[in-house]
């Protein structure tokens, strides 16, 4: 992931304030939902986590998951709403510069508006593969390509918007297979201008090839 030029830490308490953001966070948690079957068996890895908006609503339907992120706020708020949920099965995983992934192996791997900010996208579609168990999935949401009017701060940001074929390019590379991908919500919220723009979220999933299958 980019280096936090944003204070995200700072940003934390007041993330979930957003209602663009909340619905979008739905938004994807369901359409991630319709994507695979989650079940009670299975560990996940949320990458980019942040204060856990997917990541909570995923978690009581499976049996762990690491939230992941390089904000220790983003982290804290998780916790405290998991807590405050009773949800017992979320752990955090502060990501540090080397950008490492947890030592251990999942059954889905998911990232939600993350990929945008990520320099070497190819390089963490590999790490996300290489800690996947046979069979494991991994389903990554993110913007459509767009002009750079999303983001009112562009700090942290490489991409503006992922084209689709090039992603699904990249996830064959890195051994994906069974590669599906769906619009799975629209954004509208004002550009940098004050204009109100439509903005397209897709969801992308690919599977680690299954030993059954080799």
């Amino acid at each position: 992931m980019s280096e936090n030029k944003r204070d995200f830490d700072q940003e934390a308490a007041s993330w979930d304030d957003n209602p663009v953001r909340v619905k979008l966070s739905e938004d994807l948690g369901n359409a991630l939902c319709a994507a695979v079957t989650l079940t009670p068996d299975m560990r996940v890895l949320d990458f980019g986590c942040g204060t856990g908006l997917v990541t909570l609503r995923v978690a009581p339907r499976v049996a762990s998951v690491t939230g992941a992120d390089t904000s220790q706020g983003m982290l804290d708020v998780l916790m405290a709403k998991a807590a405050a949920a009773g949800i017992n099965t979320v752990r955090p995983f502060l990501i540090g510069p080397d950008g490492a992934l947890p030592e251990e192996t999942y059954d889905l791997a998911m990232s939600s508006m993350t990929l945008h900010h990520v320099a070497d996208i190819p390089a963490l579609l590999r790490a996300l593969h290489a800690r996947l168990a046979p069979g494991g999935w991994l389903c990554a949401a993110d913007l459509d390509p767009e002009d750079g009017e999303f983001h009112a701060d562009p700090a942290g940001v490489f991409h503006n918007g992922i084209d689709r074929a090039l992603l699904r390019e990249q996830l064959v590379s890195a051994g994906f297979s069974e590669i599906t991908a769906t619009t799975a919500a629209e954004v509208t919220k004002p550009d940098r201008s004050g204009a109100l723009r439509t903005f397209t979220v897709f969801l992308m999933t690919g599977r680690r090839q299954a030993e059954s299958d080799a």
